[in-house]
């Protein structure tokens, strides 16, 4: 199950059982075709859209999209997210982070940081490309930069660590 904002104003839950999509409890059916680059078209009720990823923060779980030509920011929420921010606990798991790790395989294209920096959450460390596409890797939480495991152009797997932080 996802909960999906769409531009901070719509929600919609996203649930898929049984080979099945439900948007908002009710049956949903598309086709979804990816192209290159993060770009993907869509078929749904006859209609054809053109789909563009523009920006992704996979540890923050948000997105820019370009459908056609709309541009809409989304964040998705899965249950684990749900249930701690049903019992008061959002900020819990953020405020103090030990290490970034690489969310998908990629290239380092640029380091924001040095050892002894002081970080919040949010603050951009690093630039990864995937894909071809720039994703800006943000401090999921506040630290003093430890170490950095990696250097500008290295080629890095999935979940490999990138930086540790006091």
């Amino acid at each position: 199950m996802l909960k999906v904002t769409i531009n901070e104003q719509q929600t919609v839950d996203i649930e898929s059982t049984k080979g099945q999509t439900l948007l908002n409890g009710q049956p949903f059916q598309w086709d979804l075709v990816a192209l290159d680059n993060g770009r993907f078209h869509i078929l749904q009720n006859g209609r054809s859209y053109n789909a563009e990823v523009i920006e992704a923060d996979y540890a923050e779980k948000s997105f820019k999209l370009k459908i056609n030509q709309s541009t809409y920011t989304v964040t998705a929420k899965d249950r684990f997210d749900v249930l701690l921010e049903k019992m008061g606990m959002t900020g819990a798991a953020k405020n103090k982070v030990n290490h970034l790790k690489a969310p998908m395989p990629g290239l380092i294209w640029d380091i924001k940081v040095q050892v002894g920096d002081t970080v919040k959450a949010g603050d951009i460390v690093l630039v990864l490309v995937a894909m071809k596409m720039e994703n800006a890797l943000k401090s999921p939480g506040e630290g003093v930069v430890k170490s950095i495991k990696i250097n500008k152009g290295d080629t890095v797997d999935k979940n490999r660590t990138l930086i540790e932080f006091e």
